[in-house]
């Protein structure tokens, strides 16, 4: 396969209705598992992308053909299919508009407790920093606006290098993760390997 004729893209209802079809996919959601808790697409495996980052090449060689990426809104699944690529897998896809979008369509998802999504609480926290850093520099001391400047220059740095450092700090923080955190182990044993035989959960 050339690289002019990958597919790195699927849109929701694209997959709905491959998944009508009964198609081989394997689903993979790479956002933390209190998200995947929250709401996730039916048969989908949560194997957080912090977990890709660690073990690329493990994953890789395991993933058959078929694989499509999910997350909250694309950015994270979209690193994760970077991260494959370079290790050998190219025929991965991301879903465009993730999880949310795929619902919107009237895909099959299962809901459970709600919980807050990565990107929002990266805006709360940032945006609280930024505040505190301002309020801080006017009632304290004015070096605290440096606490404002250095947000500033990191989400901007997060809109460059399209990743981001905040992110990956708060999907290790306890609230955004479960009794049933995913390892390497117990993921290797779940997800189907690489015989072309793949079928959703």
């Amino acid at each position: 396969m050339t690289t002019s004729t990958l597919i790195t893209s699927l849109e929701a209802e694209d997959l709905k209705a491959r998944l009508g079809r009964d198609e081989k996919l394997l689903i993979i959601d790479v956002r933390t598992p209190a998200e995947f808790e929250s709401l996730h697409i039916k048969g989908a495996y949560n194997i957080p992308l912090a977990l890709i980052s660690e073990h690329t090449k493990e994953f890789s060689s395991r993933f058959p053909d078929g694989v499509v990426l999910v997350c909250q809104s694309g950015t994270r699944a979209e690193e994760a299919r970077e991260r494959l690529t370079a290790a050998g897998l190219d025929t991965a896809s991301v879903l465009a508009g993730g999880t949310a979008a795929f619902a919107a369509a009237g895909g099959e998802v299962i809901r459970g407790q709600k919980r807050w999504a990565m990107d929002r609480q990266v805006r709360m926290v940032a945006g609280s920093l930024v505040l505190a850093g301002f309020l801080g520099s006017k009632t304290l001391a004015r070096p605290f606006i440096y606490l404002s400047a250095g947000v500033g220059a990191g989400l901007t740095y997060s809109a460059l290098s399209d990743s981001c450092a905040m992110a990956a700090v708060l999907s290790k923080m306890p609230w955004n993760k479960t009794a049933l955190n995913p390892t390497l182990a117990s993921t290797i044993q779940n997800i189907p390997v690489a015989t072309g035989n793949v079928t959703l959960s």
